[in-house]
């Protein structure tokens, strides 16, 4: 392949993926953070709350849905849990949280951030439609670097003569975090 025609494919695969590479490494950075920060909600309200809960065995979803009635929670609950000593319902605009042995607790209600929640979405989507164009972006990405490594031909930055060590490199970061760190 000429190098012309290398050069022509990673640029345009580029040009063409530019927004969703933005995209998707802002949601990322995001989203390895999310245990610190909800980039994802903004918090209208955040109260203290303490319910008497039955025993742990007895909280069921028919709980929950009485319980939310109870505190005066209209929407429709998506999930709840008991789980490390909390019992979690969550709804789409509202999260409750209450120590199983105390019943203490608060009630968050927030709204989705515009747009850092649209991107953010684009990772937990797994219609078959996306997870197809993200397996294409993939391969792309993957054609973006190939491409980008054979575009310098002569000279001392070449793949060939510093490439292929920068690469290496590259490589170690993963494979030490899978083999010492997760």
């Amino acid at each position: 392949m000429s190098a012309q025609k290398i050069r022509n494919i990673h640029r345009d695969l580029g040009y063409f993926y530019l927004g969703l590479i933005i995209s998707f490494a802002l949601s990322g950075i995001m989203m390895n953070h999310r245990e610190h920060w909800h980039p994802e909600k903004f918090t209208i309200e955040a109260k203290d709350i303490e319910v008497a809960l039955p025993a742990e065995n007895e909280i069921t979803e028919d709980y929950a849905k009485q319980l939310a009635k109870d505190l005066h929670i209209e929407e429709k609950l998506k999930r709840q849990m008991v789980r490390k000593g909390k019992f979690r319902m969550q709804f789409d605009n509202t999260e409750v949280e209450l120590d199983v042995k105390t019943g203490k607790g608060e009630i968050v209600q927030f709204v989705n951030t515009p747009l850092i929640s649209q991107t953010m979405r684009l990772h937990k989507n797994t219609s078959n439609w996306w997870i197809y164009y993200s397996d294409i972006f993939g391969l792309s990405l993957i054609i973006i670097a190939v491409t980008g490594a054979m575009m310098i031909k002569y000279g001392k930055h070449t793949f060939k003569q510093r490439g292929w060590k920068l690469t290496a490199v590259g490589l170690l970061f993963p494979i030490l975090f899978l083999l010492f760190l997760s």
